[in-house]
């Protein structure tokens, strides 16, 4: 029996686990798609794309200081754990006339963590609204053209989220004034957008070597 029991634990365990987490990789490890193919940041900056890259996109408004708080949040909650990745970056979008403000912000950033993807696209109002609304979520700017939201784009320019959170239902963005929001709801799905995207590279560079 100790012979048995020996065997169970050495072999039978660590396959049911196995199947238990791949079979939890299958039904639960992908974002779901809430908005397909968004306009891409290259339309009005041709600086950046959203494309081969995971993008946390944001609006900053017109007034720094008020969403300074946010970015905070931000940087030390979710850019601090994810900026190493090479196809991660940081996308703000603020509106023309604040960028000397926000120089002085993104070197407030750098002292707490390299901010070289911290990126910042300074463009015309209306240019922000059409940006914002082709993201199709029931969110708004606020009168700063800002939002305290900050959103998941995925490599093919989709907007990904959440299509059965316990609290909104659908999750469009992530709160950034919510410090606790952004711990238990967005790094786990930055964790599994990036863990997808790998699970799919294993799979192409598997079938690439049969």
């Amino acid at each position: 029996m100790k012979k048995v029991f020996v065997l169970v634990v050495l072999f039978i365990l660590p396959l049911v686990a196995y199947l238990f987490f791949a079979s939890g990789v299958n039904n639960f490890g992908r974002l779901p798609v809430l908005t397909e193919k968004v306009s891409d940041i290259s339309t009005i900056s041709k600086d950046y794309t959203f494309e081969d890259k995971i993008t946390i996109l944001g609006f900053v408004g017109n007034d720094v200081d008020l969403v300074k708080g946010n970015l905070f949040n931000l940087n030390q909650k979710i850019y601090k754990r994810f900026h190493e990745f090479n196809d991660f970056q940081m996308i703000m979008v603020a509106p023309i006339g604040v960028e000397k403000e926000v120089v002085d912000l993104k070197e407030e950033l750098g002292q707490l963590a390299d901010a070289k993807k911290w990126n910042f696209v300074f463009v015309e109002p209306k240019e922000i609204k059409n940006l914002f609304d082709g993201l199709k979520t029931d969110l708004s700017l606020d009168k700063n053209l800002g939002s305290p939201n900050v959103f998941i784009i995925d490599k093919k320019l989709s907007l990904r989220g959440r299509d059965d959170d316990e609290d909104e239902k659908v999750k469009y963005g992530f709160n950034t004034i919510s410090v606790a929001e952004l711990n238990n709801k967005m790094e786990d799905d930055v964790k599994i957008i990036l863990a997808e995207y790998r699970l799919a590279l294993k799979k192409n560079n598997a079938d690439r070597s049969k």
